[in-house]
């Protein structure tokens, strides 16, 4: 961004916040004169409640990306500069951050539902484990401060939303004490806390345990293959034992991180075979990862540097897989060459692209880079799933019949025999049957899926709408509460932020056995915490700290709103 337009956006945020604190605290007569002048220059603008709606979020997302020793608020800037707004009693739409609200925690079901349920029974069940018990401290932590320090449940339980970075928790425990205002004000003051505290542990840590981040990613036996470069090569065949051996049942290639999708024949790349065998002398595309590229080449023969095209859209498809018999197999046990004709270069999941070897196991929601012939192509499509095209348009429909099946759900009574009754809101409904149609990809004729881009605008577009909501409700009142119930609040953001990460962290070594880049990155995915895991690759450029907040991460998101609804049960 221009630096002299970030400039202007942190004098207005800050000639605002200027505004609210004068009407906060203004007693004499003429500083109230001052302040209604200052207001009414405004008033043309802020009168409107969409234009104010529009003002709050395009500043407070300018604010979100002023970046200070490599920390940024990203969208909670919102809530900031509408709490400034909300204390010069400002209005927005009613209704927008309740549409916000619903928008937001469906995008954030459908995200989720792939890997939620997966990854208790994955390799990485140690990281979700981490990612419950991490959460589990820091409603303990939140639970302690309303019992000993007497501190308001709606403010307790906005704290723990900010202390652990999580809006999805915010939002449901708005959702459950019927859009309180004090909610926000506990996660405005506890917020910094959870984003602060998290980059300075994963950076200092390291330090006072003298280790080396980048030493100890070569050390680890854990890497795994997200994270590389996929590149594509152009190999020829020199060496002599492969001559007249199958493509298809060549070790070194089913042992690597590398495809042999197409063969140079008459200058033109085709699509191997079943049958395609190596000759000495021959050209074959090579696709791997870059890491793994030179010993596969040097086992193969050499690299020709030479410019070639792939080939045509017609001997190239992605497909999304969705069908039961292809999810939860591995390359070797579905045998696609012989079957279909048809190779698969590149699998992309949860936005990482890799190249696939002969075990890995096809996930639901996986895109596939499958290369064949037309007719082989067709044939694997059906058999696997659809066409990625297919998922590159958001279906209205099942979008608007999802959202409107989790508000429903979310107004039916739940009777738990002993405890009572409670319901899902309007955040655990729509969470709920998004984490439902993530995972199944389809119910009926409702579809689980929506286009990465458009899921990220909707997604988007909820959560400041629901920020905008939260702050102006919660400006009225922020400057009165923070001043009744004085530095416990502050204290109490930092024990949720703290308590949870040490102790998670001892039981990620102690308990887990995770090795310290796991344990950081499952931290940091427990703490949902983005700028975290940027502070960890900024120091290494290991692969390892990312896999970890990956699974961790939505295990965290999703019981984060189920703890935050526990909290407020119990003590509201």
């Amino acid at each position: 961004m221009n630096s002299k337009k970030l400039l202007l956006c942190i004098l207005f945020v800050a000639l605002l916040w200027g505004i609210a604190l004068l009407d906060a605290s203004a007693a004499e007569p003429e500083a109230t004169s001052h302040f209604t002048k200052i207001r009414s220059l405004l008033h043309p603008a802020l009168g409107n409640p969409i234009v104010a709606l529009m003002l709050i979020v395009g500043l407070g997302l300018l604010l979100g990306r002023i970046t200070i020793a490599g920390v940024s608020l990203g969208a909670s800037g919102v809530i900031f500069v509408a709490i400034a707004f909300g204390a010069m009693h400002c209005e927005i739409p009613k209704t927008a951050g309740t549409f916000g609200l619903i928008l937001f925690v469906y995008c954030i079901g459908i995200t989720a539902g792939p890997n939620f349920f997966r990854a208790f029974v994955a390799q990485g069940a140690d990281l979700a484990k981490l990612g419950a018990v991490i959460v589990v401290l820091g409603a303990g932590t939140t639970s302690l401060f309303i019992w000993l320090a007497e501190i308001p449940a709606d403010l307790a339980v906005g704290a723990f939303a900010g202390a652990m970075t999580s809006t999805p928790a915010l939002a449901a425990a708005m959702d459950a004490l019927n859009n309180t205002p004090t909610v926000s004000i506990g996660y405005g003051i506890a917020y910094p806390f959870g984003v602060i505290g998290v980059v300075l542990f994963v950076q200092v840590l390291p330090r006072l345990l003298r280790k080396n981040l980048n030493t100890e990613a070569q050390e680890s036996d854990s890497r795994v293959s997200k994270g590389c470069t996929v590149k594509r090569v152009l190999v020829e065949i020199m060496n002599p034992a492969l001559a007249g051996k199958k493509v298809a049942e060549s070790v070194i290639i089913n042992n690597s991180r590398c495809q042999v999708p197409r063969v140079l024949v008459d200058e033109r790349f085709v699509p191997i075979t079943a049958e395609t065998r190596f000759e000495l002398g021959q050209c074959i595309l090579l696709v791997g990862e870059d890491d793994r590229l030179p010993e596969v080449i040097e086992a193969l023969g050499k690299q020709v540097q030479k410019t070639f095209n792939a080939g045509m859209e017609t001997e190239r498809r992605k497909v999304v897989v969705t069908s039961k018999n292809v999810v939860g197999k591995d390359l070797r046990e579905l045998n696609l060459l012989p079957q279909f004709g048809v190779t698969i270069s590149r699998i992309v999941r949860n936005d990482v692209t890799f190249v696939p070897h002969a075990e890995t196991v096809i996930g639901r929601a996986d895109i596939l880079t499958t290369i064949g012939d037309p007719q082989g192509l067709e044939k694997f499509s059906s058999f696997a799933g659809h066409r990625a095209r297919v998922l590159d348009e958001t279906d209205l429909i099942s979008l608007t019949f999802g959202v409107t099946a989790g508000i429903l759900l979310g107004m039916v009574p739940i009777g738990i025999e002993g405890v009572g009754s409670f319901k899902l809101g309007s955040s655990g409904g729509p969470l709920l049957v998004g984490l439902l149609l993530g995972h199944f990809g389809k119910i009926g004729f409702v579809r689980g899926q929506i286009p990465r881009a458009a899921r990220m605008l909707l997604s988007e577009i909820g959560l400041v709408f629901f920020l905008a909501g939260a702050g102006v409700k919660a400006g009225g009142r922020f400057f009165e509460v923070l001043q009744e119930q004085g530095p416990i609040l502050l204290v109490a953001g930092a024990a949720i932020t703290a308590i949870p990460m040490v102790v998670g962290y001892l039981l990620a070594r102690k308990l887990f056995k995770l090795s310290l880049l796991e344990s950081l990155g499952g931290v940091c995915g427990s703490m949902t915490s983005t700028p975290g895991l940027g502070a960890i690759t900024n120091k290494t450029d290991s692969d390892i700290p990312v896999t970890s907040y990956a699974t961790a991460y939505p295990v965290a998101l999703i019981l984060m709103t189920v703890c935050a609804q526990i909290i407020v049960s119990f003590f509201s």
